[in-house]
């Protein structure tokens, strides 16, 4: 099987764009910027942490982010023979992930090895991402989430890890991927959340407004960048908002998990 044949050429020029009227306004961090410039402004932020971006992951979450995507994997529950889309990819670990918990199962029942699509708006965050060793079947695709270059009903399952939250149409693109996967195929989608109790969130905040820009400073050398990431998480629609959006964009059976007290939130569904 050939990446060529999950693409759709027609949509691979288009993947990058990005058009709304002049005067529409969205949040970039705790500012307004005009719609038309978020995805390129949310482009060179992870163009400037691309090569630090797993490195920063482990100082900022004590490695905990590690156990998270473990924990979509598992309810990913992946199969000998299905293919995964994982859009804002990134450096490709969730892709690896599944390709290995697939293999695993192959061991003992037989059948094809599973195959993933690690895809990303930002070319320097899947160039950082690819290795020698990468398994035959792990394909990097770059393309925007609200216009994604892959067929209809093509992806058994879809996921998007910490990445729909700089989506700047984040309905566009829920029905974008909706599109991509296979009648019953799956969805899940990791973010930061709104954590579920007082006594977790004062923390959480004097964590994240005081320590992590620092930490991006001294790490990476950037600390505007982690600065966004941090007002970023802050604009993402609460759990049940967002389940909601998820249905309003035709999802079925929409669930959410919370995880560490709501810090972050799995949110599940399928297409009917």
């Amino acid at each position: 099987m050939s990446y060529g044949s999950f693409v759709n050429k027609s949509l691979c020029s288009a993947a990058m764009s990005n058009k709304s009227t002049p005067e529409a306004q969205e949040s970039f961090g705790f500012r307004k910027v005009p719609k038309a410039e978020k995805a390129g402004l949310v482009k060179e932020v992870f163009d400037k942490v691309a090569d630090r971006y797993d490195l920063m992951n482990d100082f900022m979450s004590f490695g905990i982010h590690r156990i998270w995507k473990d924990m979509v994997i598992h309810r990913a529950n992946p199969q000998p023979g299905e293919l995964l889309v994982d859009v804002a990819g990134g450096t490709g670990d969730l892709s690896r992930k599944f390709i290995a918990a697939a293999e695993k199962v192959r061991l003992r029942r037989g059948g094809a090895p599973a195959t993933a699509i690690a895809t990303d708006i930002n070319a320097s965050m899947l160039l950082c991402g690819r290795k020698e060793e990468d398994p035959k079947t792990l394909y990097w695709a770059c393309g925007n989430a609200e216009q994604l270059p892959f067929a209809d009903n093509t992806a058994d399952v879809l996921t998007i890890s910490f990445g729909i939250r700089n989506v700047t149409d984040k309905p566009k693109a829920l029905r974008n991927m909706l599109r991509v996967l296979k009648p019953g195929g799956r969805f899940l989608c990791l973010e930061f959340s709104k954590p579920i109790a007082r006594a977790i969130e004062i923390p959480y905040d004097l964590w994240s407004f005081n320590a992590i820009p620092a930490i991006g400073e001294l790490v990476a050398g950037d600390r505007d960048s982690y600065q966004y990431l941090v007002e970023s998480i802050r604009n993402f629609p609460d759990q049940e908002s967002f389940a909601e959006m998820m249905r309003q964009s035709g999802f079925a059976r929409v669930s959410y998990s919370n995880f560490t007290g709501g810090i972050a939130a799995l949110h599940t569904g399928w297409k009917a």
